[in-house]
């Protein structure tokens, strides 16, 4: 298990560049993508496991495993993801296999290409996207946690057929 993110005990300076693993970093943001992301997998990195971040990261290069992130999770062009995500936000412009679920929004912007289904209260699908699964956003990701309290009648086969065949009384006369 990788463990990348922010920590009270190892505070960066301001104009410090943000936790990097692979390529190269341009101008003290991260290359090709989200300036604000607190860690990087760069294109050219590969990693297997669980990843876990306290709060946003952008990935380039090669995951397969889990990703986890409180706040944000960016998914590069050159990226290639076998995960499952779950973050707070998710943003896909490369190609993912595997479900993610967001708690706040999920936005697939071209040509990100996502084989999986999608938890998430808000989604935008963006024009030259390939998206081959499911779509839940029936409340959001916290009203799949609650209990309802729904009840559901169920008749045997056999009444459900002869109810079905019966006329009603008025049509009859």
């Amino acid at each position: 298990m990788a463990l990348f993110g922010k920590d009270d005990r190892m505070q960066r300076p301001e104009d410090a560049r943000p936790f990097v693993v692979g390529g190269p970093t341009h101008g003290g943001e991260v290359a090709s993508g989200d300036p604000t992301a607190q860690a990087h997998l760069a294109k050219g990195s590969r990693i297997e496991g669980k990843l876990t971040f306290e709060g946003s990261v952008q990935i380039d290069g090669q995951v397969e495993g889990d990703i986890e992130a409180q706040d944000s999770v960016t998914v590069g062009e050159t990226a290639v993801v076998n995960a499952q995500i779950n973050a707070g936000t998710i943003v896909l412009k490369g190609k993912v296999t595997g479900d993610i679920i967001a708690r706040k929004r999920v936005e697939l912007r071209a040509p990100a290409k996502l084989i999986g289904n999608i938890t998430t209260p808000s989604v935008v699908i963006h024009e030259g996207v390939v998206f081959e699964g499911h779509c839940s956003m029936g409340g959001g990701v916290e009203a799949k946690t609650e209990k309802t309290d729904k009840k559901v009648a169920l008749f045997p086969k056999e009444e459900r057929i002869s109810n079905a065949l019966r006329l009603p009384t008025e049509a009859v006369k």
